[in-house]
């Protein structure tokens, strides 16, 4: 069964950002990996000249357009043809699908679903990322069904231009979203349109190889944490923090035991935990959320797979052997790394957590293994 390939639905009202959340996130892609392949399928009404400079991105592998109409609804039969077109010619580590302001995720969502099963698991729906207008939202979203149901059917809020109409806006904006009936999700503020591309995007074939390079997660220590300078010489503290996970084992056979991690990934509460990523050596796959997207076991019973959490959806499948063969993978008695992405001051409940034992454990017993739990960022 061929790896998934993940799909991230961007959506947002009218002049939100969508597109400048989209260009923050191409520079972090190609620091992480120069090679990574990021396809976008955009349902827009012209706007040529962004489309024109994401096309000249060295991360932007194609850009494939839906116009005159609208994705969730009159061009929703459209989206089979143009997702197997953009997977067949360009072969993506990931396709983003930008929509219209006026579109729907929720019906957008399904659909990439039904996809998935029509496909025997060709792609996966990794999450939904609705953007915010601090600056304007408080005014639409009294008058505009179609913002309130962005809000609702989504994974994570992105609060954007939050800096521009100030922290009393941006609390009423929290207010009113949480006046909305039945939204419970995740939210950060970006920083002038940026967010940590580790929030918004999971873990895939073309990012696994830094989780098995390097046990520290060096990936996210300035994308996801670090103290940063703008051109003002004003710091930015990061909206998440991070832990980094290391299971070790003495013997070089040991795998990870599935019940635990299971345990894990089922009760990982959506409002604390926004990602679990992870490269692990298992006897066979972790059976993910969905069943139609689990993979086979390798032939030889035993193997390296991705894990990719997102809020409260997972998925695990099979390491490619490229990446299972690097040389710092080989011989180093590693049997998970692991990324955890978490709401703010979340960070010290769970090390405490995940030092106390439960979830990430030695398969058979025999061993205990040696766990690291660090907070990076």
């Amino acid at each position: 069964m061929p790896t998934p390939i993940p799909i991230t639905i961007l959506t947002g009202f009218l002049g939100s950002g969508k597109t400048t959340l989209l260009l923050s996130l191409l520079p972090q892609l190609h620091a992480l990996n120069p090679s990574y392949k990021l396809a976008l399928l955009k349902n827009e009404f012209g706007d040529l000249a962004i489309d024109s400079q994401l096309a000249r991105s060295s991360s932007i592998s194609s850009v494939r357009e839906l116009l005159n109409g609208c994705i969730c609804c009159n061009l929703v039969g459209s989206l089979s043809s143009a997702l197997a077109e953009l997977s067949s010619a360009q072969n993506p580590d990931r396709i983003v699908i930008e929509t219209s302001g006026s579109a729907f995720p929720a019906t957008l969502a399904m659909e990439v679903n039904r996809l998935a099963r029509e496909t025997g698991g060709r792609y996966a729906l990794d999450g939904v990322v609705t953007v915010l207008d601090v600056e304007n939202w408080k005014g639409y979203e009294d008058t505009s069904f179609t913002a309130k149901i962005q809000a609702r059917y989504t994974d994570l809020v992105v609060f954007n231009k939050w800096e521009v109409a100030g922290e009393r806006r941006m609390e009423e904006c929290l207010d009113r979203l949480g006046d909305l009936e039945g939204v419970d999700v995740a939210w950060v503020k970006s920083e002038r349109g940026r967010v940590d591309v580790g929030l918004v995007f999971g873990i895939d074939g073309g990012l696994a190889r830094g989780l098995v390079d390097d046990g520290h997660a060096r990936e996210h220590a300035h994308e996801n944490g670090e103290k940063h300078e703008h051109a003002d010489g004003k710091g930015h503290q990061s909206e998440v923090e991070v832990l980094s996970i290391t299971l070790t084992s003495p013997s070089p056979s040991s795998t990870i035991s599935p019940s635990p991690l299971l345990h894990l990934l089922k009760t990982a509460p959506k409002d604390e935990v926004y990602r679990i990523k992870a490269v692990l050596t298992s006897s066979s796959p972790i059976p993910s959320s969905d069943p139609t997207t689990s993979p086979s076991p390798p032939s030889n019973g035993t193997g390296k797979y991705i894990l990719n959490w997102a809020f409260g959806r997972w998925t695990c499948t099979p390491m490619n052997s490229g990446g299972e063969e690097h040389e710092s993978s080989k011989g180093d008695g590693v049997v998970l790394r692991m990324t955890m992405i978490l709401a703010r001051y979340e960070s010290k409940k769970w090390k405490k957590r995940i030092e106390g034992g439960g979830y990430l454990e030695i398969e058979g017993g025999q061993e205990k293994g040696e766990l690291r739990v660090e907070k990076i960022a």
